[in-house]
């Protein structure tokens, strides 16, 4: 039986912080070599485009797809397929929307509970839509944050971003009419925005102050979310996975133009290990594309809580096993 597993089934099950929780144990998995994760498989059609990803986590017992696709003006759709590595079973389909916020968020709540702050922080963040969301939820779930500010070029998604989040988590989010006075002055910034060209939406020069960039928007090979000069001036450059050095624009221009040595780079997974530290004072840069290990880290959670509970949907096998006899006999 497969668990088929919804966003109000899941809404609510596991909080910001035991995803940071999850996220840690499994880039420990990852760090003993019990994993494997593809790079992003992206497939353009007339009218929209395909993306799949896959990883195997053998201390975790499970393999995890996801497979999400955009139609052009209508918008996005994420599937998560969780399989059983014992013997191969399908055991549950979930919609991944949620799935994919969350890890998103939790992955930049790991690196910064690696990065320490003096006193109450300030957070300056470029977007306001889900993913934002998560990142100043992840962020206050790790630092004692003081007030952020938002910036988003639509003034009502702005103001009501602001306005949702003060009251959610307790402490004051302003609008604010640029990305520079955004961020400029904030201890911590996150940029989740949905910029899609080559020209950045946030620049090194109006970061002197900032201790952590997170910069999660750009998951594409020829678009930029932050300038070269951000990496150039970090004192490390962490990457949840080094496919992302060549999946995300801003990497490929900070490598191309020696910007970004292999010294300076690592891996969360190295970084939660302890095998690469990071540094005590400046810049420290997290850029995310994402990667299906998280997604799986999440994915098994939800299954494990929700599998046995009553009303959980559960669907006849849908991925059968090929009998194996008539396979030999040429059937």
């Amino acid at each position: 039986m497969v668990a088929m597993l919804d966003f109000a089934s899941m809404d609510g099950m596991i909080s910001m912080a035991d995803a940071i929780d999850l996220l840690e144990k499994t880039m420990a998995h990852e760090a003993r070599g019990s994993t494997s994760v593809s790079p992003k498989f992206i497939t353009e059609f007339k009218g929209g485009a395909m993306r799949v990803l896959f990883a195997a986590d053998s201390d975790a017992g499970y393999c995890a797809m996801k497979a999400y696709h955009n139609i052009n003006g209508i918008g996005a759709r994420y599937v998560v397929l969780l399989y059983s590595l014992k013997d191969g079973e399908l055991l549950a389909v979930l919609d991944g929307r949620l799935i994919t916020d969350l890890r998103t968020g939790a992955a930049s709540g790991v690196a910064a509970r690696r990065v320490l702050l003096t006193g109450a922080a300030t957070v300056g963040l470029v977007g306001s839509g889900n993913q934002a969301r998560t990142q100043l939820e992840s962020l206050a779930a790790v630092y004692d944050i003081d007030s952020a500010a938002v910036y988003s070029p639509t003034v009502a998604n702005r103001e009501a971003f602001a306005a949702e989040m003060s009251m959610k988590l307790g402490f004051p989010v302003t609008p604010m009419g640029s990305a520079e006075a955004a961020v400029r002055g904030r201890q911590v910034v996150a940029t989740a925005s949905k910029a899609r060209d080559a020209e950045p939406v946030l620049r090194a020069e109006w970061l002197k102050d900032c201790r952590l960039l997170c910069a999660v928007g750009n998951t594409r090979r020829q678009f930029a979310e932050v300038d070269v000069a951000c990496f150039r001036n970090a004192g490390v450059v962490i990457v949840d996975s080094m496919h992302a050095l060549e999946e995300a624009g801003e990497l490929r221009q900070a490598v191309a133009a020696g910007a970004l040595p292999a010294t300076k780079c690592a891996t969360l997974a190295e970084v939660v290990t302890g095998a690469k530290s990071v540094p005590s004072e400046g810049l420290v840069v997290f850029k995310s594309v994402g990667m299906a290990l998280q997604d799986l880290a999440l994915a098994a959670h939800y299954y494990e809580r929700l599998a046995g509970r009553p009303g959980t949907v559960m669907a006849p096998d849908v991925a059968s096993l090929r009998d194996r006899g008539k396979v030999l006999a040429g059937a």
